[in-house]
């Protein structure tokens, strides 16, 4: 909070760079299929492993009901990972996501990321 009362662009930049994993939540249908068309398919049975059911059935209704089948069947039987494995997964879409955004191609709302559309 002091950091808002002081420099309310710095907290605004720190709030924006906060996007976790779990902020794809707020991606709109449109944003998380141009996210999925860039991620390895390892990539996304790795992240997925700790996520919410909530983003789980967010990413899954953007993908074909094969390539859901797919994946699911992949991270059932894919046995246990390292932390660190799904983290560095989880790593790399954020940074697709972040791009993307940069690019203009979509639209991020991390934690405190509250832009209102019209």
């Amino acid at each position: 909070e002091g950091i808002e009362e002081q420099q309310e662009e710095l907290a605004e930049e720190i709030r924006r760079l906060m996007f976790v994993f779990e902020d794809l939540i707020n991606v709109d249908d449109r944003g998380i299929m141009a996210i999925l068309k860039e991620v390895s398919t390892d990539d996304l049975k790795l992240a997925l492993r700790t996520a919410s059911d909530e983003l789980k059935e967010k990413i899954f209704k953007n993908m074909s009901s094969r390539a859901v089948e797919m994946l699911k069947e992949d991270m059932e039987i894919m046995g246990p990972v390292r932390v660190k494995d799904v983290e560095n997964a989880q790593q790399a879409i954020i940074k697709i996501a972040k791009r993307l955004e940069q690019e203009g191609k979509i639209q991020l709302m991390g934690a405190g990321g509250e832009d209102e559309f019209v």
